[in-house]
Order: structure tokens, then C-alpha cells, then sequence
């Protein structure tokens, strides 16, 4: 676990799963990937298998442990919905989240199908937030899986956002998060893009968070839009 995360959205991070493989554009330059390809060669052993898709069983029940209350990402460095990811594994997952009330989850996910496919099995107590990713277009179907799910919150993440999304329907939705890709190979962002996004949020009445403008230096390109930080979020259920 991560205590103090550095992913603006979140405060901490829990990986049962590591490891992934490229399902979409928004895939192309990874961060956990390289992170994981990194790890391996310093010889961390939860990264032995490099990115190849890995089950931690030891670490599973790690977040009842913790006392301090906390928003924590589930599988920042993987997808829980990964097809090599077994349907035991997920509900074994999901039975720790069921029972560390204390704690708010965030799972993100780009197997939109999946996961719409596995929801109806899986115990969605109001702690748990269930997000899809759409970086253009073409990935809007995603958001109709979404909505199949029955977790408290529904959230999109935009990120790294490639292209303008128009026409969106985000009813069911309650967040959306918004941000640039990041690192050497970053892939431009156009302001036009992210205040679409936004007028569309503010119309339809979705929580809107606009992460980071991304680039090679995204310390300096900032996270300012219209001149002020978008940090909105939905209320962190009180299960205790």
C-alpha cells in the first residue's frame, strides 16, 4: 500500500493485482508499465513477473489492517477486471471492501465489458466506486457498461484525454475526472477538449475534476483551468 499517493484523486493506493496488457489507445504509454518494468530491475519482489499479469493473495486483506480512514485506488498499477484475473479472486477482492467499512475504494477499469458482465455477482456495498475510462470517442460505449453496475458512485476518468468527446450522455454518472498524459512521450491535450468535458459535466450535473494538463513537465504545464484548480468529489459514504 501507498499511504500518501501521489494520484491527485485518490490518497492511497492497494495492489492485489499487478501487471496488465494494452487494451487501448489510451494504453500506449503506460506509467505503470514502466513503473513495473523499473521495479523488476530493481529487484522488488512483487514485480518479479515484470507487468505480466500477477495475483498477490498475501497482500488481499492488507486495507482491514489499516485505522485510519482512507480513499484508496484498488490496482493503480493493473485492472481488477483483467481477463486473467479470475471471478474468484475479484469476489475475494470485493469481500475485503464489503468488510473495511472504514475505508472508501476506487476501482478503475478499461474491461468496461467485463466488469459489466461480473457486477451482478459482486456485493456492492456504498463504499465502493466504480469508474470506466474514456480517453476519445471511439471508448464511449464504455460509460452504457458503466451504468449496468450498481456501485454508490459511477465515475469516468478522462485520462489521458486524446480527443474531443462530444455528445455525451452521463446519466447515472456522478464524476468525471479530467487529465492530460504525462512523460517523455506525452501526446497533446487541447483546452477546447477539457471545457467541452466540463460544460457538458456542468449541464447534466456531474462532480467534475480536472487532474493536470499533463506534457513532458507536468509540474510546470499545472492543473489550472479558467484560472483556478477543479477538485469537486463525490461525499465519502459514513458505513461506521
Amino acid at each position: 500500500m501507498a499511504l500518501n499517493s501521489k494520484i491527485e484523486w485518490t490518497e492511497s493506493t492497494w495492489n492485489p493485482v499487478t501487471g496488465c496488457t494494452k487494451v487501448s489507445e489510451g494504453c500506449k504509454n503506460c506509467y505503470a508499465f514502466t513503473m513495473g518494468k523499473r521495479l523488476k530491475l530493481m529487484g522488488n519482489a512483487k514485480y518479479a513477473n515484470g507487468f505480466n499479469v500477477t495475483l498477490h493473495s498475501y497482500c488481499i486483506e492488507d486495507p482491514l489492517k489499516w485505522k485510519k480512514p482512507s480513499i484508496i485506488f484498488v490496482n493503480s498499477m493493473s485492472d481488477l477486471f483483467h481477463d486473467e484475473v479470475p471471478f474468484r479472486f475479484i469476489e475475494s477482492v470485493f469481500d475485503v471492501m464489503n468488510k473495511a467499512t472504514l475505508h472508501t475504494f476506487q476501482i478503475l477499469t478499461k474491461r468496461a465489458d467485463r466488469l459489466a458482465e461480473l457486477a451482478p455477482y459482486l456485493n456492492w456495498t456504498p463504499n465502493i466506486w466504480q469508474g470506466v475510462t474514456v480517453e476519445n470517442e471511439n471508448y464511449t460505449n464504455r460509460i452504457n457498461f458503466l451504468r449496468k453496475v450498481r456501485s454508490k458512485v459511477r465515475f469516468i476518468s478522462f485520462e489521458p484525454l486524446l480527443g474531443e468527446v462530444r455528445n455525451l450522455d452521463l446519466s447515472e454518472i456522478d464524476w468525471a475526472i479530467v487529465g492530460g498524459e504525462s512523460g517523455p512521450n506525452a501526446r497533446e491535450i487541447k483546452t477546447d477538449w477539457v471545457l467541452s468535458i466540463k460544460e457538458q459535466c456542468d449541464s447534466q450535473g456531474v462532480l467534475f475534476y480536472f487532474k493536470q494538463w499533463g506534457g513532458t513537465n507536468k509540474k510546470k504545464s499545472g492543473r489550472l483551468l479558467l484560472g483556478r484548480t477543479w477538485d469537486e468529489m463525490p461525499k465519502v459514504a459514513n458505513l461506521n
